[in-house]
């Protein structure tokens, strides 16, 4: 620690000092700087130097260097720093490397220099046609959107297949949950399983019953669902140009997606009560819930309405909830059920009747009164 300095009579200069302008050396760095400032220690008989480390910025020129500004810790002006002074700017205010690129943060950027005006932004293109034709439309075959139209002759086989695709899920669905529309059937294969554990007290064979009788169920059903396809794919669906679009009254549509034949649905007159009954209507799989099944439905009831028939009517064996559903929305009543319903292609043998069941749901759409 060194002590009070002394004029040259002699005299202390100790009053001489004043802590508004510290003596300032600077070190040679761009991003940071450790400043060593003199102030007076704590019993006012001498100084001491303190080393602060600040950041400077590369500005005009100062007392710490051609182009160097001092900063305080937080990177803001120090009221203790000493004025700019005049003079043209050094090589150091162009910037030294990458450290006066990460100084250059602390400082807010400097307005654009004036220059031609920038050509206006090109308005944003105007919305292209829709494509017509929705989930109900008619729209020409080059839109994207789904339509329906008249069958033709060159979709005979894409018809043929979304009708075996959409059958063929009746058997997983008629074997598994069909059986909770039959509780007479439930009961009979608990009494099986109690009978079984009776005559053999185990646990395990009572426990394989179950098993079993599902597996029968959909061995049967399987069975009778691929006899009704095979009398269903050798009649009406073997020909539907003769069937469906030469006959009058009747017609056959399919609904169009990229072109590409998604859905399916026949009408076909009853002369005798003055009615029309839908019939074969079904969606491929990966296009459902887009409306097309309801768009398919309505069509039916507008050539019903066309050819002025008082009412539309339908049979399904459906299990799934949605199907009925779909019939509900388009207006159809529930006008009721069997169970003893025989379907084509059924043999009715005593295994038959046993491990496969079958609900017939008839529904109703009065369209004006007779």
């Amino acid at each position: 620690m060194r002590g009070p300095r002394r004029a040259a009579g002699g005299a202390s200069q100790e009053g001489s000092y004043r802590p508004s302008a510290p003596r300032v050396r600077c070190r040679n760095s761009v991003s940071e700087q450790k400043v060593a400032v003199l102030r007076p220690d704590a019993g006012g008989c001498g100084r001491t130097r303190h080393h602060i480390p600040l950041r400077l910025r590369t500005r005009a020129s100062s007392p710490c260097g051609p182009g160097r500004r001092f900063l305080g810790p937080s990177g803001r002006g120090s009221r203790d720093a000493p004025p700019r002074g005049p003079g043209p700017a050094s090589r150091s205010d162009k910037g030294e490397g990458a450290g006066a690129g990460a100084e250059d943060a602390l400082w807010p950027p400097l307005p654009a220099a004036p220059g031609p005006a920038a050509a206006p932004a090109a308005p944003p293109p105007a919305p292209g046609p829709q494509p017509r034709g929705g989930a109900g439309g008619a729209g020409p075959p080059g839109g994207r959107g789904v339509y329906i139209r008249e069958f033709r002759a060159a979709e005979q086989e894409a018809a043929r297949r979304i009708f075996y695709d959409g059958i063929m899920e009746r058997i997983p669905n008629t074997a598994f949950r069909g059986l909770r529309q039959h509780p007479r059937t439930q009961l009979l294969y608990a009494l099986l399983a109690v009978l079984c554990f009776a005559l053999t007290r185990s646990l395990l064979l009572t426990c394989l019953v179950p098993a079993g009788l599902l597996g029968l169920r959909y061995y049967y059903s399987r069975k009778v669902v691929l006899a009704y396809l095979d009398c269903a794919l050798h009649t009406d669906m073997a020909d539907i140009e003769q069937y469906y679009m030469k006959p009058p009254g009747s017609c056959f549509w399919v609904a169009v997606l990229d072109g590409n034949v998604v859905g399916i649905v026949a009408a076909r007159a009853h002369e005798a009560d003055n009615t029309v009954e839908l019939l074969r209507m079904s969606v491929d799989s990966r296009f459902r819930g887009k409306g097309i099944a309801k768009a398919l439905g309505r069509k039916v009831l507008e050539f019903a309405l066309i050819h002025n028939y008082s009412a539309v009517v339908l049979g399904t064996t459906a299990v799934k909830v949605a199907a009925h559903k779909l019939y509900e929305s388009l207006g159809f009543r529930h006008m009721g059920s069997s169970d003893h319903y025989v379907l084509p292609g059924m043999t009715l043998s005593l295994a038959e009747r046993l491990f496969f069941q079958v609900r017939y749901h008839r529904y109703r759409l009065q369209l004006r009164e007779e």
